[in-house]
């Protein structure tokens, strides 16, 4: 029989029926509903279920019935620890919901008192033998409630008042009283590690922290790992938790692209990391001019001492003298006239790499990725940014991830994958425990919205969105155009509603100029050095430093703006102004209590306006514990430090040139 007494059906979050696991973060809510239904009137119960990897139950969440009319149930998961663990749910019967409706609807209308009574007699009476001995706090309010519904001396609202009253009925809550107990299958739900799915990233160009340029010659000289490990304190002291750097390896000669994705290149122009191979040599080799393999391990060590975790490069493409080219053409793709293919993705061309191709000799192809991976493992990496995941099989990526992974599951993958929402989701599915996302073109309110509840909600089983702000090949025409009000916004965002976030250097300093006609930076640092004085802009006031690094002290204050799947929208009378709050409740540790963490953020998203109007908020989202008796609750913006009461509906004015956000905390 594929129902049981009790039909459980479209459990969630489960993917491909189990095939895939659920991805889950140590310490971060899960989501689960399920659609839990029964024949006739008698009332329901559901509850989520969590097992640990040895297969012991290790949690149960009481689940709440969701919109009325879907039959839908929704419950919290919280595994605490990584492995892999699963999850189930159950439906049942409440024979004490069931019993409290039926006796006040007959008692009411002057029917079958004495029975309802006694059989409520009865039913606590059996409640309390069976809690006695796990419950015996439950198991005294049981009998005693049993006794005076029994008791006929009595009239019959009081008997029936010691049945329904609210120290029973919170009784019932902590020790339910369950029929007809009907359980769904198991499925999978693989909890990793905090990087896989939270944190902030910060990208730069080793080779332009330290660059300079002679003054008299116009002749650049490159920075390496040692002039880079100076700017790795400023990120550190920022918030950020990962710094990534692209591809580190030596660039190719030939073809090679000048500033501005010129097709000629100068003498001295470095050319695109992405063109990845030379004579120095590929994959498994650092570009002399960066320094050597002991440079590399002093720089990832460097960060280790600042907390950062370095991510590297991971982009599988050669530049034309790349040594694979010569050793091995059939990882490529060759035309008619016996040349091999350059990348393209019109309208861009990339006459500087070889794109490869993995059909012809996938085995031997994929044991030399696995190597090289396992390489730059062995060389203290952890984090692999991989680059355009989408060109290549998705079976692939299941299998180089898979087996990375069963050898080292602190290994994390993020998917640039900036591309169409199936293979997006397939990649998720594969096993990259991150990605890029659309949220660089949702702008406006309606926009993000309909996205936020999408990644929270309805992808968040197998998608981890990782919100980058800007990337060297992305500079939105929100930011050209938006001034510095346009990165602010972009930035509250980003570090509000996602628990994993990230920018590319530059940000900071509002760069927004574009290469006309197209949506990146002009004068690229993908093909050039950069020299930038971020101390001199900050000691200026010409930096939003300081503010990205009170965003990520915002975000390492309050563990709710770390988990993905706790968000929840509310209303304004604005068009431009988005609601949104994320509320964890967070467990006792040996030196703190258990307590309730609620952000409120109120942002106008238009970044050349003044926007007033009405929030109207959710209370029911926000977990209170009861309102003061005027309905208000005491506020305390994290930005301004200003103190509010605030209740169902509060006006708000959010200027985009002064404060364009209220980030604000519930006090408890």
């Amino acid at each position: 029989m594929r129902f049981g007494r009790i039909p459980v059906t479209n459990v969630q979050p489960v993917i491909e029926g189990g095939a895939f696991p659920a991805k889950g973060i140590r310490g971060a809510d899960v989501r689960v509903s399920a659609v839990v239904f029964r024949d006739g009137h008698d009332v329901l119960g559901a509850t989520a279920i969590l097992f640990a990897p040895d297969g012991s139950e290790a949690q149960r969440a009481a689940m709440a019935p969701g919109a009325k009319g879907t039959d839908s149930w929704e419950g919290v998961l919280t595994p605490a620890a990584e492995g892999s663990w699963s999850f189930a749910v159950e439906g049942w019967t409440d024979l004490y919901a069931t019993w409290a409706h039926n006796a006040q609807v007959k008692i009411n209308a002057g029917v079958d008192e004495d029975v309802m009574l006694a059989e409520g007699a009865l039913l606590l009476g059996n409640a309390a033998r069976e809690a006695k001995a796990a419950a015996p706090e439950q198991a005294k309010i049981f009998k005693q409630a049993a006794r005076t519904l029994g008791d006929t001396s009595l009239n019959t609202n009081d008997r029936l008042a010691a049945g329904t009253g609210k120290e029973v009925r919170a009784a019932v809550v902590r020790h339910p009283l369950r029929d007809l107990v009907t359980r769904s299958e198991k499925y999978p739900l693989l909890v990793e590690r905090d990087a896989a799915g939270r944190g902030a990233w910060y990208e730069f160009f080793p080779r332009s922290e330290g660059a300079r340029r002679h003054p008299e010659t116009g002749e650049w000289t490159s920075g390496n790992f040692r002039t880079a490990a100076h700017r790795l304190p400023a990120v550190a002291a920022m918030g950020f938790d990962v710094v990534y750097l692209p591809p580190i390896h030596p660039i190719g000669t030939i073809n090679r692209k000048g500033p501005n994705n010129s097709l000629v290149a100068g003498p001295a122009d470095p050319g695109s990391p992405w063109a990845i191979g030379s004579a120095d040599g590929g994959h498994d080799a650092i570009h002399p001019d960066l320094g050597t393999e002991a440079d590399f391990a002093a720089f990832v060590e460097a960060a280790s001492e600042l907390d950062l975790e370095v991510a590297l490069d991971l982009a599988l493409q050669c530049a034309p003298d790349h040594p694979w080219a010569a050793a091995h053409p059939e990882w490529f793709t060759t035309r008619v006239d016996g040349t091999i293919a350059y990348a393209e993705n019109p309208p861009k061309k990339y006459q500087d790499i070889y794109p490869l191709n993995f059909d012809n000799d996938p085995a031997g192809l994929s044991a030399e990725i696995l190597r090289i991976v396992r390489l730059w493992v062995e060389r203290g990496v952890r984090i692999f940014r991989v680059d355009n995941p989408h060109t290549k099989p998705v079976w692939f990526w299941e299998w180089l991830i898979g087996t990375i992974n069963a050898e080292r599951p602190d290994v994390v993958f993020l998917a640039e994958a900036f591309t169409r929402p199936a293979m997006m989701a397939a990649l998720g599915r594969a096993g990259f425990q991150q990605s890029y996302s659309y949220f660089t073109w949702r702008n406006t309110k309606e926009e993000l919205e309909e996205y936020l509840v999408h990644v929270s909600r309805e992808s968040a089983g197998y998608f981890r969105p990782n919100f980058f702000v800007n990337t060297p090949d992305i500079l939105t025409e929100y930011l050209q155009y938006g001034g510095p009000a346009a990165f602010k916004i972009r930035a509250i965002l980003a570090a509000m509603s996602s628990p994993l976030w990230g920018m590319y250097a530059g940000y900071e300093l509002y760069e927004h100029v574009a290469r006309p006609g197209s949506e990146e930076n002009i004068d690229n640092e993908k093909y050039e050095y950069k020299d930038r004085d971020f101390a001199a802009a900050e000691a200026a006031g010409k930096s939003l430093a300081p503010f990205i690094t009170l965003l990520n002290g915002i975000r390492r204050a309050h563990p709710a703006l770390l988990d993905l799947q706790n968000l929840s929208l509310h209303e304004s009378t604005d068009e431009a102004t988005l609601v949104f709050s994320k509320h964890k409740a967070v467990a006792a540790t040996d030196t703190e209590p258990a307590r309730k963490d609620t952000i409120i953020v109120v942002i106008n998203v238009d970044p050349h306006s003044m926007r007033e109007g009405e929030v109207i908020l959710d209370l029911d989202a926000l977990h209170l514990d009861g309102l003061s008796p005027d309905g208000t609750f005491i506020v305390d913006d994290l930005v301004t430090g200003a103190t509010w009461n605030w209740g169902k509906r509060n006006y708000f004015r959010l200027d985009a040139h002064m404060e364009p956000a209220h980030i604000l905390h519930i006090r408890r």
